[in-house]
């Protein structure tokens, strides 16, 4: 079966995002600081359509999670589009070229049809909970991985239920203060430590729950 995992970046401190986040800040004040590291690699570039980019460990790590995902899981929040019933004109924070390539599921609770793009993406809008939406991206991506793209919540409700076999932080040595914790809701566990791979400007951990 395949395995449900995260990525993500986070601060020194324990934030995925800053504070006062909005239309105009996403990942809240200073939260872009926490992923300035991947913008000018090659695995990252490739899928938002950007010639060339640094290559090396890094990189690798970066291209092994992207190519290892057949589907992946975000909440709402990370889709975007505000509250309550769907504005049908929003498509997304990335416009026509998504950069996933592969089928989304995007937990909600105001139904939506699907959403296809010719680059292989598409988001289907999940009413029925974090199982359902599991079920349905386990069946789309294959053998593949299954991906929560986040936000903290969505991952905080993974991780509660022990549906997540392994993630990878990168740590950014940042202290943002204040923000949107990753782990203040997540339930108690141990953890593995898989593998660590550093950098002069981020760390990379990958764990493991131990059941």
């Amino acid at each position: 079966m395949s395995k449900l995992t995260f990525d993500i970046s986070v601060s020194l401190d324990g934030f995925v995002a800053g504070p006062n986040p909005g239309p105009d800040h996403p990942l809240g004040e200073g939260g872009m600081q926490l992923h300035e590291w991947i913008f000018g690699l090659e695995s990252w570039r490739a899928p938002h359509g950007e010639p060339g980019g640094a290559t090396g460990p890094v990189d690798d790590l970066v291209k092994e999670q992207f190519e290892s995902a057949g589907a992946s899981i975000m909440g709402r929040g990370m889709f975007g589009g505000g509250d309550g019933p769907w504005d049908e004109s929003w498509k997304g924070w990335w416009g026509d070229d998504p950069p996933f390539r592969h089928p989304v599921f995007v937990l909600t609770h105001h139904p939506r049809e699907t959403l296809t793009f010719d680059n292989g993406s598409s988001f289907t809008f999940v009413t029925g909970g974090i199982e359902s939406a599991l079920e349905q991206a386990r069946a789309a991506a294959g053998e593949k991985n299954v991906a929560i793209g986040g936000g903290a919540d969505t991952i905080q409700q993974y991780l509660r239920t022990g549906l997540v076999d392994e993630f990878q932080l990168h740590v950014v040595p940042v202290l943002l203060g204040a923000g949107i914790r990753l782990f203040d809701d997540a339930g108690a566990g141990e953890l593995e430590r898989v593998r660590v791979v550093d950098s002069t400007e981020v760390t990379h951990l990958r764990y493991r729950p131990l059941r």
